[in-house]
């Protein structure tokens, strides 16, 4: 059975920083894109972040870009989303979602990040 689990939120200060992971466990093939989101209390989820798995490439939600940056580990098979400079704005549950195309897409539990002083 797949598993997606996200690690690495927890409460900092504002303009700190946090390192999320995600790891996926149980995928019987080869995810072509994973995406971090996030939701916030009396919003909408928002796109935060996605990378290609074959390319490597990246997009960035506007109001992340410059701060934070997903990556991929291959060491580890996790995909990475490292938060520089947070703002209270940025508290929110995040979540990491796999998408292998052909409808396989699997949504981990969410973890929390909360920015305050």
């Amino acid at each position: 059975q797949v598993q997606v689990v996200e690690s690495g939120g927890g409460l900092v200060q504002p303009g700190g920083s946090l390192r999320l992971s995600c790891a996926a466990s149980g995928l019987t093939f080869s995810p072509f894109v994973t995406r971090w989101y996030r939701q916030a209390p009396g919003k909408a989820r928002e796109l935060v972040a996605l990378i290609v798995t074959s390319s490597g490439g990246t997009n960035y939600a506007d109001s992340v870009k410059g701060r934070f940056t997903i990556s991929r580990d291959n060491a580890k098979n996790t995909v990475n989303l490292q938060m520089n400079s947070l703002k209270p704005e940025d508290t929110a549950v995040y979540y990491c979602n796999v998408d292998g195309g052909n409808g396989r897409v699997y949504w981990g539990q969410g973890t929390q990040v909360t920015v305050s002083s």
